[in-house]
């Protein structure tokens, strides 16, 4: 693997007493992670903010449930315009583009697509890779505390259908090893043996790559519970309330102008009477971390996010007992050729997840998408048919979003005081831990374990 680059140290930001006062917007998984970064990094006064009534209930919310080092590669791949443009109105496609999304994608579309050269996006692979694999090592410390989130160090199988897309897989898992991401190649049976519910595969299956490194887990369970434990060592939290704009204060960021966004306000630090009006708060720094609607905070400020909304879908049901002759699903399985994930999630459920939409900001479910989902789970698990025909579902939509070069954005911005940490596409659960060690060393001057700069702002000129 390349060495880290050598960057010019950044002086911390200065001290103060009383304590650094920061704000965090967003209590999903990004914001959650960076709150306890810094806490873990030395004690600040930090307060959370989050329109809705409790954590995780956007974007963090269904997704598909699966930490995966194996699968950081940006979306972007080379060719990635050829197969947009070929899938154009289908709904069962990976990555569909909607043709009401054009006028706000058309800018940063360019990036996306110019970044998704051969070297390009191997670099932007590579970069993720480093992040991802030390998120996954971080994870364990939560758990190491007893912070339970149906976690499951159970790997995952990439199979294959085709044995050219397999021959191909191999040559990509061999790559990834080089750089610390461990798998192994496994034949059909051997596939089978270690997921017997995919027996009926057996005749089409070309193989399967075993991620030995990828972990399951319920992301929601782990906002729950992370906000819990953050709760219990001080950390503020203001529920119901969205920030509506920064605020600056000579020369650098002074604090957030907020809003109750309906229903009593929720303060764990203070007991004053709701107000229906708009109030501002000092800080002196803020975390961004409201992931697509970072965008539109950071662009009073003279600060243009290269972040789209790319609409992710899962479909969630119970878990049967008795499928595929007595054996339901164990293990995470993706499925290279339909582009999905299929993951057992605690509390005896199934999650099927994939597939982009560029939909522009509609939160709408639609039902051609869900169903293709639904089709596409039972093309892994046939002998599910009779079971998703009538077992109750959990239909989600969430905006996932998508920096134009399939790397988030976190760090310190060019407005003082001002740090992000969104953008990180369908890559938010497998590297939420990182990011938050990574942004909590660009607020207090640490040295990163992970180099700052493939991820920092700066890249974009913010």
């Amino acid at each position: 693997m390349a060495s880290r680059i050598s960057l010019e140290a950044r002086p911390p930001l200065p001290r103060q007493s009383p304590p650094m006062k920061i704000a965090i917007v967003g209590a999903g998984l990004a914001g959650l992670c960076a709150a306890r970064s810094l806490m873990d990094a030395c004690e600040r006064d930090l307060t959370v903010f989050e329109p809705h009534a409790g954590p995780g209930l956007e974007t963090s919310h269904a997704n598909g449930a699966l930490l995966h080092p194996s699968s950081v590669e940006p979306w972007n791949s080379p060719g990635i315009l050829r197969q947009v443009l070929a899938n154009l109105g289908r709904e069962d496609s990976a990555m569909l583009l909607r043709p009401r999304a054009l006028p706000s994608l058309l800018g940063w579309g360019w990036r996306f697509v110019r970044e998704s050269a051969p070297a390009r996006h191997r670099a932007h692979t590579l970069a993720n890779v480093a992040l991802a694999l030390r998120s996954v090592r971080l994870m364990r410390g939560p758990r190491d505390e007893g912070l339970e989130y149906g976690a499951a160090a159970c790997g995952s199988l990439a199979i294959f259908r085709d044995a050219a897309a397999f021959a191909a897989g191999r040559e990509h898992a061999r790559w990834l090893r080089g750089h610390g991401v461990p798998s192994r190649e496994l034949s059909p049976g051997e596939t089978v043996a270690r997921e017997p519910a995919l027996e009926p595969l057996a005749p089409v299956l070309a193989g399967a790559i075993f991620n030995e490194g990828d972990e399951g887990g319920d992301a929601y369970r782990f906002c729950l519970a992370l906000a819990a434990q953050l709760e219990a060592r001080g950390v503020r939290f203001v529920w119901g309330t969205r920030v509506e704009a920064l605020q600056m204060q000579g020369g650098r960021l002074g604090g957030v102008r907020v809003r109750e966004v309906g229903g009593e306000r929720v303060d764990n630090a203070h007991n004053a009477a709701a107000s229906n009006g708009a109030r501002t708060e000092p800080f002196d720094a803020v975390v961004l971390a409201a992931a697509w609607w970072s965008v539109a905070l950071a662009a009073p400020l003279g600060l243009a996010l290269p972040v789209r909304p790319a609409k992710g879908y899962s479909l969630t049901l119970p878990l049967p007992a008795d499928a595929s002759g007595g054996m339901s699903p164990r293990t995470p399985v993706i499925d290279n050729d339909l582009h999905v994930a299929v993951v057992p999630v605690a509390g005896a459920r199934l999650r099927v997840a994939g597939t982009a939409e560029f939909a522009g900001e509609s939160r709408a479910i639609e039902p051609a998408r869900i169903d293709n989902l639904r089709r596409q789970l039972l093309r892994v698990y046939p002998t599910l048919a009779t079971h998703v025909a009538s077992a109750p579902r959990q239909e989600w939509t969430g905006l996932r979003p998508m920096c134009a070069d399939g790397k988030p954005l976190i760090g310190r911005t060019r407005v003082p005081g001002l740090f992000l940490n969104t953008g990180h596409g369908q890559l938010g659960w497998t590297t939420a831990a990182g990011s938050g060690e990574l942004l909590a060393a660009a607020v207090t001057g640490a040295a990163p374990a992970v180099d700052p700069a493939p991820f920092a702002p700066a890249r974009f000129g913010l």
